[in-house]
């Protein structure tokens, strides 16, 4: 898809009154933009004018909400963006940026939006790691902090889980989560208005990637956020209250791509719930 179309549902849904993101993508895309313009012209970097609720993207200005209303294609795009800024913040905790990350990355873009999307989104990653540099640690922090009010305010309870949930897989890929890592997805996690206690579960799931019963039941108490020392009324509200907020139909509108991802993940839920009901006899 072009870039254009891919990033401007983006700006579309985030473009309001003073959108952080609505800079970020300003910034992102007047980058890429300026890349592609012959060596020694002008840079033009985007920006966002709060007063004049407009943005400027590689000298182009975008007055208000340029893409109208928030239709199925605008709300998985930004998602998206959402994903690439978040990612960009824990690709970086540990101070490194791993090949087997990027490639998850790829293969998210790949998967789930096309292939013209890889080369477009991993550029705009990119970008980002260059705005982290140039804002230095504590300033880009509260950048990311500014984008997940904003992300809260449009995403409800589940699909913000779900973007958390892609953030753990990152912090996963490479086989070890540093202790940095894990540090930089709870912090995420309360910017987004969730709890530490959503990062340590999602931690502990293996996306279906084995059989239960290789799961140790302390691993199964840890998904449902519980300790084995729980009672069983309160096992059993553990399982109801984390099925409401991962049901996959509440990331439905994101797309039927990003709904089976979610249903990988209901179903760690279910297989859990299932373990201790077996141990427990219920």
């Amino acid at each position: 898809m072009a870039l254009g179309k891919w990033i401007g549902g983006a700006l579309g849904w985030i473009l309001g009154g003073g959108s952080i993101l609505g800079a970020i993508a300003g910034y992102c895309i007047g980058s890429m933009l300026d890349d592609s313009m012959a060596v020694g012209k002008e840079s033009k970097d985007g920006f966002f004018d709060s007063e004049n609720n407009s943005a400027q993207c590689g000298g182009k200005r975008y007055q208000g909400n340029p893409f109208g209303k928030r239709p199925f294609e605008e709300q998985r795009n930004s998602f998206l963006f959402s994903m690439l800024v978040l990612s960009s913040y824990i690709i970086k905790a540990d101070g490194m940026v791993m090949h087997s990350e990027m490639e998850f990355v790829r293969r998210f873009l790949r998967d789930n939006f096309g292939s013209q999307a890889v080369a477009q989104g991993e550029d705009i990653l990119l970008k980002l790691f260059e705005m982290q540099k140039q804002q230095g640690e504590p300033q880009f922090k509260e950048t990311i902090r500014k984008s997940c009010m904003e992300i809260s305010f449009h995403m409800n309870i589940s699909q913000r889980l779900q973007l958390l949930n892609y953030l753990v897989i990152i912090a996963k890929v490479d086989g070890e989560v540093s202790s940095k890592e894990i540090f930089a997805l709870k912090e995420v996690a309360g910017y987004l208005g969730l709890t530490a206690q959503d990062v340590e579960s999602m931690l502990n799931m293996d996306a279906g990637s084995r059989p239960t019963n290789n799961r140790n039941i302390e691993k199964a108490y840890k998904i449902l956020g519980i300790s084995p020392s729980a009672t069983d009324d309160e096992v059993k509200a553990a399982y109801r209250k984390m099925a409401l907020k991962h049901h996959p139909d509440r990331v439905s509108a994101l797309g039927d791509d990003i709904r089976k991802a979610a249903e990988k993940k209901f179903q760690e839920i279910n297989e859990a719930k299932e373990q201790i009901y077996k141990v427990r006899g219920l």
